[in-house]
């Protein structure tokens, strides 16, 4: 790959291919709207699917103005790749081609796709061979905010570039005067600008993860210095999705609420944050009503422990308000339909989380043979296992940890022995979150991945609906590599 000393700043910002410069007063409005494939219209007013192609090839882009280019791996010659947006119950069908050097496959995260198009390699579809294209087709049966990643070597794939959004557009979407679509992400480079190849190691696994020196935002560094212009009295939507392979973001806004009305594209009543957890793999859409004065400026921050700083700045410009109070249109989003576990007469199932670095010694099952923590390691490089058990990644997904009856009512006890945090996701279902730590909770609100905390048990229902294999593991992509990665079987 060839090394450019400098060079502009450039983002494709429409689906005609134009391409424009970025200022720093144009970064985010300019980077929410990358590369949108979006829906074209029928005469009288409905809308037809457009067949997309996702094309992943090694390439690179700066991530700041004046950079170095970094290496990626993207979809379609950006990270992020495309922004697809779709309109509920539309099909779509999206065609995969694999440009790179090694296998890979597509993941459409939190969309309850059939089985067949889930995309993950040796469960749902071999992987797809470099040269080669698979065609995934499938109906979008809720509204809300998704994305789309490799289920291949995710460890790696992902963090190298190769992530998009998919936007499913409500029937009845609410007022706003704008939306925007964040990817949050991060990146691990070299002061050249090149990413540091040191994927997969045992110290990541078994700890953290592997976490980012750059934190991405659509593509782009973060910081204090990406400003989004915005007008006094507006009111904007931004859907966020935390992308990255192992950080996890604890955002705040200064001088603004942060109203929450959806988590993982399910709608929740409207309350406001102070601050918002966004795991690896979580998304949230925020209404934030912008009150303050003309010329006035405020951050962003991400105030988690492994912070490596602000994330942008919202910056007042001089126009007069477009209005002096608050929009009164409601915020509340209309539901998507979800099957409602029942508890009454719902299966109780448990869980058990072991391992890490700082873990008491644990006995795992490998490959049908037990081994102790230091062997996980030292031979098989794993470190975490679930009901005793650690799985290479879909190595061996032919042999599912736990078999539900189609129609069956769930409950999920998670209990994390380990001393780390885990975002644990379930592919092809959404689950209520019942009880953290046995107290149940007031707002049970829908996902498809929660944060399980260090040594903290979570109780989760859902109805097993959705028939196949369908993986359930962390999120952290490291962990899932390392052995905290399973699957369930509904017939």
């Amino acid at each position: 790959m060839s090394r450019r000393n400098r060079a502009d700043l450039r983002l494709i910002n429409s689906p005609e291919g134009e391409t424009m410069g970025i200022s720093r007063r144009q970064f985010i409005k300019s980077a929410a709207s990358l590369g949108v494939i979006a829906l074209a219209p029928r005469a009288g007013g409905a809308a037809v699917a457009r067949t997309a192609t996702l094309r992943a090839a090694v390439m690179e882009q700066a991530i700041r103005a004046g950079a170095p280019r970094t290496n990626f791996s993207g979809f379609n010659g950006s990270v992020p790749g495309p922004l697809l947006r779709y309109r509920k119950g539309e099909t779509v069908r999206l065609a995969f081609r694999n440009a790179l050097e090694v296998e890979s496959a597509v993941h459409w995260h939190g969309i309850r796709v059939p089985n067949a198009m889930d995309g993950v390699p040796y469960v749902t579809q071999n992987p797809v061979q470099p040269g080669d294209e698979f065609v995934y087709e499938f109906q979008l049966p809720d509204s809300g905010t998704f994305w789309y990643h490799p289920h291949q070597s995710s460890f790696e794939q992902v963090p190298r570039g190769l992530y998009g959004a998919l936007i499913v557009e409500e029937e009845r979407p609410i007022e706003v005067d704008r939306e925007l679509v964040w990817l949050l992400s991060d990146v691990r480079i070299e002061d050249d600008g090149l990413q540091v190849e040191d994927f997969g190691r045992i110290l990541d696994i078994a700890n953290d993860g592997r976490i980012g020196n750059e934190v991405l935002l659509n593509g782009i560094a973060a910081g204090a210095g990406n400003v989004l212009e915005v007008r006094s009295g507006e009111r904007i939507r931004l859907r966020l999705i935390n992308a990255a392979a192992a950080r996890i973001f604890q955002l705040e806004l200064h001088g603004h609420a942060m109203n929450v009305i959806a988590y993982d594209g399910q709608a929740v009543e409207p309350h406001v944050l102070e601050q918002l957890v966004l795991g690896p793999g979580m998304r949230a859409d925020l209404v934030i009503d912008c009150m303050q004065a003309p010329g006035s400026r405020f951050l962003m921050n991400d105030i988690h422990r492994r912070s490596v700083g602000p994330i942008a700045s919202f910056v007042y410009g001089d126009a007069s308000p477009v209005r002096r109070k608050p929009l009164g249109a409601p915020m509340r989003l209309a539901p998507n339909r979800l099957p409602e576990p029942d508890l009454g007469k719902a299966s109780e199932h448990y869980i058990m989380f072991q391992g890490g670095m700082r873990g008491a010694p644990t006995l795992g099952i490998v490959d049908g043979k037990p081994a102790r923590t230091h062997e996980l390691m030292e031979r098989h490089g794993l470190a975490w296992t679930m009901n005793y058990t650690a799985r290479h990644e879909h190595a061996l997904m032919h042999e599912p940890f736990l078999h539900l009856q189609r129609g069956e009512h769930v409950v999920l006890r998670m209990i994390n022995e380990t001393d780390f945090v885990h975002p644990m996701h379930l592919h092809g279902h959404f689950f209520r979150v019942i009880a953290v730590d046995g107290r149940k909770q007031a707002r049970p609100v829908w996902r498809d991945t929660v944060i399980m905390g260090p040594r903290q048990t979570i109780d989760v229902a859902f109805v097993a609906d959705n028939p196949g294999d369908w993986m359930y593991h962390c999120h952290i992509l490291d962990h899932a590599a390392g052995g905290m990665m399973g699957t369930i079987r509904v017939t």
